[in-house]
């Protein structure tokens, strides 16, 4: 009962009733969700970098 009183007061506070405010919360969830499992393509050209200057590390003088 805790988090359903918390979540209440919560969307009293945005001047929202509970099943919106929920609704938003869970949607906002599914954004950050599905933006996390998007790759990033910087990070993809710094591990080639990485990879990179680690072969080169690696190669006999």
């Amino acid at each position: 009962m805790g988090k359903q009183a918390y979540e209440a007061r919560r969307a009293a506070k945005a001047g929202v009733s509970l099943d919106k405010w929920l609704s938003r919360k869970e949607d906002d969830r599914k954004t950050v969700i599905a933006a996390a499992a998007q790759p990033n393509p910087l990070l993809a050209q710094i591990k080639a970098g990485w990879r990179r200057l680690m072969d080169r590390a690696h190669r006999p003088l």
